[in-house]
């Protein structure tokens, strides 16, 4: 039984053996990829193009090249003999690349005024910068809200005012010296202006 698969496995090798040409001027190609298809086995061809490698009847060739197109031949199941000799050619792969404007170079005076006139954008440090000045970050304190943390510590502090008098009048700070004085500053400081909406 043993003996009758390796005769048929024996006679299913085939040695295949050619040279690979390109169509047009049938020189012998060097390094054409030599591969059995779905067979992680192949070879390359010598610098006359010749090559030779071991195959079963019935297996699949692919030969593929920079610049030409991809062949596959395919080994003859009822092949007679143990031998297979081809003369592969190959066909150039015409790559058509997109069209290219040849533009005529611009004077120097406009070179240069162009690119004395080109808006470079400001990197992040730069935006970070500007973001840091003292007009931004007022202006930033008067236009955004109070976040959680001070609107509950303004929140308990109304709470606790509250508490404090409850039950008695609180008292007027009309003629209290203090309370004008911090009148008078939060007037200077401008707390009182109207803020523009943007």
């Amino acid at each position: 039984m043993a003996k009758a698969q390796f005769e048929t496995f024996k006679d299913s090798v085939v040695q295949l053996y050619g040279v690979v040409m390109s169509a047009d001027s049938l020189k012998g190609l060097p390094a054409v990829s030599v591969m059995i298809k779905g067979q992680n086995r192949g070879t390359i061809t010598n610098d006359a193009g010749v090559f030779s490698i071991v195959a079963l009847k019935g297996d699949k060739v692919n030969f593929s090249s920079i610049g030409f197109k991809n062949k596959e031949v395919d080994i003859p199941r009822d092949l007679e003999g143990n031998q297979y000799s081809i003369i592969q050619l190959m066909v150039n792969d015409t790559v058509y690349l997109p069209a290219t404007i040849i533009k005529k170079r611009i004077p120097r005076e406009q070179f240069e005024r162009d690119f004395l006139n080109t808006h470079v954008p400001d990197d992040d440090i730069a935006i970070a910068r500007s973001n840091n000045n003292l007009a931004t970050r007022r202006f930033l304190m008067g236009s955004l809200p109070a976040d959680g943390r001070e609107a509950s510590s303004q929140y308990m502090r109304r709470q606790a005012s509250k508490l404090y008098y409850s039950g008695q009048v609180a008292p007027i700070n009309l003629l209290n010296p203090f309370a004008w004085s911090e009148f008078i500053k939060a007037w200077k400081r401008g707390d009182f202006k109207r803020k523009k909406s943007y």
